[in-house]
């Protein structure tokens, strides 16, 4: 199954567009981060957890590492209360690997916005933060990466999708493996 985050269902969807909206940039920190557990908490239960039950494989577009590095390294909300906050809704499910695309903060905002560029979407609201504010994900990312060596495997985003598509499957092919 893939699947995505916030989103994933159908009110995780609804979630999805109050969470990236461009006309919410008043949205408190605290707001986002329970809009992000719900959405989390929904998730799970509807979709990821019946699917690993079943014996299938899940990919899943971000996860709670994201909300560490967003919410509690770029948002400077208390990473306890993250931790706490993951601890409830995840049903204690961790993944068994994490790719972190790593790319200089200029080059993936240049990405992400060009990405957004005709869709009818509006899912803007964090590619119009600051570069400071994407500098303090990308350290807490590569933090998060330091201190789960075994689970989080950082990728070089540089290049082309094909040259990161391999590097991506690469790395997962040694996983299946083992």
């Amino acid at each position: 199954m893939v699947t995505r985050e916030p989103g994933g269902t159908d009110i995780g969807e609804q979630i999805r567009q109050i969470l990236l909206a461009s006309d919410n940039r008043g949205m408190t920190p605290e707001t986002e981060i329970l809009l992000y557990a719900a959405s989390r908490g929904q998730h799970l239960r509807e979709k990821i957890a019946p699917a690993l039950d079943s014996g299938r494989w899940v990919i899943c577009d971000r996860y709670s590492d994201a909300t560490i590095a967003y919410q509690g390294y770029g948002r400077g909300l208390n990473l306890d209360l993250i931790a706490e906050l993951n601890r409830l809704v995840s049903l204690e499910l961790e993944p068994d690997l994490t790719i972190l695309l790593d790319l200089d903060v200029r080059e993936g905002l240049k990405r992400a916005r060009k990405r957004g560029e005709g869709e009818n979407l509006q899912e803007g609201r964090f590619e119009e933060e600051g570069i400071a504010f994407h500098r303090r994900v990308r350290e807490g990312y590569k933090e998060l990466a330091s201190r789960h060596p075994g689970r989080i495997k950082t990728v070089s985003a540089e290049g082309s999708i094909e040259e990161v598509n391999r590097r991506v499957i690469e790395i997962v092919s040694a996983l299946l493996k083992s």
